[in-house]
């Protein structure tokens, strides 16, 4: 049975083994660090942890100061304030200055279920790639979620890393995470399927119901949304020749875009694009809502079967 587990969990976790192995880590939150788990270092180490309050944008400047100090702090909260409320300070002082913060946020996308629209982001992807020297990841569950932590950790510069609310099944199988290289999780030669987060799940159950109808899928985790590994793009697409990208976002903006940017200008190939449609989010279960907002491994082997057909 495929292990549920909670990236956000083993984010807090993770936060803990960084704290011991380096005095520098500090971490701030805005009054979430209960969801956000980073409760988890602030019992370890209280007098490295900041609680900025309700004040996302203070956040963000003070995480700046300890930067300059020679410091590595993790800012986190949910993804809709640490992506929208605190915009400006990331581009001006952060992204600008290059200082050295990490910005992980939890809570991304419908999967939040019942908190509803004013909690579930589903544009922070695309506010993000848009900032010069920020680079965004997705991790699709727990372990990647600590590999790609721990590779962002280890570079200099400011990374956006965004985690979901729910347990999600284990597919991550490697040990490293390498900033802008995705892996190929299934091997396919009738379509490429190109997903993040949670959506890699639904994208290896869609390649399981296409595989039943003689339809051989190609699955890619897109596990860093910028910089994009367009390697293996081209590699994929030069065999299947269509793609389909998933993610539990806006199509405006986020990996679908990303992909279409790339494909357009280096290897053109028809695309289709599963993801939220010019839409805001809703209350409701979580489950309920990836088959309202057309997320689910059914809605993604359709799609193939129809972008298959434009080739």
């Amino acid at each position: 049975m495929t292990e549920m587990l909670m990236a956000r969990e083993a984010y807090g976790d993770l936060l803990v083994e960084l704290g011991t192995e380096n005095k520098n880590i500090f971490v701030l939150d805005a009054d979430l660090s209960s969801s956000t788990k980073t409760s988890k270092f602030a019992k370890k180490f209280p007098q490295r942890f900041i609680n900025c309050g309700i004040a996302e944008q203070n956040m963000i400047n003070v995480a700046a100061g300890l930067a300059v100090a020679g410091k590595t702090p993790f800012v986190s909260t949910f993804a809709i304030f640490g992506s929208g409320r605190a915009w400006e300070q990331i581009r001006n002082t952060l992204a600008v200055g290059k200082l050295n913060v990490k910005i992980v946020v939890t809570h991304g996308g419908i999967s939040v279920g019942p908190d509803g629209v004013s909690h579930q982001s589903l544009e922070d992807i695309a506010l993000m790639r848009t900032i010069p020297e920020m680079k965004v990841l997705v991790p699709c569950d727990a372990p990647e979620a600590v590999a790609a932590i721990r590779a962002a950790a280890e570079i200099s510069g400011p990374v956006y890393v965004r985690l979901g609310r729910p347990k999600v099944p284990t597919i991550w199988k490697e040990t490293r995470f390498t900033i802008g290289k995705a892996q190929l999780v299934n091997q396919g030669n009738d379509v490429s399927i190109v997903a993040c987060g949670i959506m890699v799940n639904e994208a290896l159950n869609a390649a399981k119901i296409l595989s039943i109808k003689g339809i051989s899928a190609e699955v890619i985790n897109m596990g860093t949304i910028k910089p994009l590994d367009g390697d293996i793009l081209l590699t994929s697409l030069r065999k299947t020749g269509c793609v389909v990208t998933c993610e539990e976002h806006s199509v405006i903006g986020g990996l679908g875009s990303a992909v279409a940017e790339f494909l357009s200008q280096n290897h053109p190939v028809p695309q289709y694009f599963i993801g939220i449609k010019d839409r805001f989010g809703q209350s409701g279960d979580p489950e309920d809502l990836m088959v309202e907002y057309q997320l689910t491994a059914e809605d993604i082997a359709a799609a193939a079967e129809v972008v298959m057909k434009k080739k």
